[in-house]
């Protein structure tokens, strides 16, 4: 009988402190100012030094470029740029070493999938993630 009077008084207590859950769907959950989480990247400023994939500490990014066919440019132009996310852990490491910084972390982390095919990000993708660019960036 003492128990339950001691879960009752407890009870009571705790219904008129502040919630400390979120309705999460509904309500953006509140993130550190350092939050780090997908990539974003623009392709025209990538200059295809391949500085991102040596860094990677999992080799999670393929990156192929090709000569510029324009004969007056100098450089590679980008043909492909994949990120793995299956096993990219988010270091940050790809976007501090960039020097055209054409890739970038936003704010981003709901990339939740059915299947693990899906965590295969392509360039078009990666280009087209805008959701919460860090304000850095």
């Amino acid at each position: 009988m003492m128990g339950l009077a001691k879960g009752l008084k407890h009870t009571l207590q705790n219904m008129s402190k502040k919630k400390v859950s979120y309705n999460y769907p509904d309500e953006s959950i509140p993130l550190p100012e350092r939050f780090r989480g997908i990539q974003k990247f623009y392709p025209e400023k990538c200059i295809v030094c391949n500085q991102c994939v040596n860094v990677c500490p999992t080799d999670c990014i393929d990156l192929t470029g090709k000569k510029n066919p324009d004969p007056d440019k100098k450089g590679k132009i980008i043909e492909t740029y994949n990120i793995n996310f299956e096993i990219c852990i988010l270091c940050d490491l790809c976007t501090e070493v960039c020097p055209t910084e054409a890739i970038v972390m936003t704010n981003n982390f709901e990339l939740a999938e059915y299947s693990r095919d899906e965590l295969f990000k392509d360039l078009q993708w990666l280009d087209e993630n805008d959701t919460n660019v860090r304000k850095e960036n």
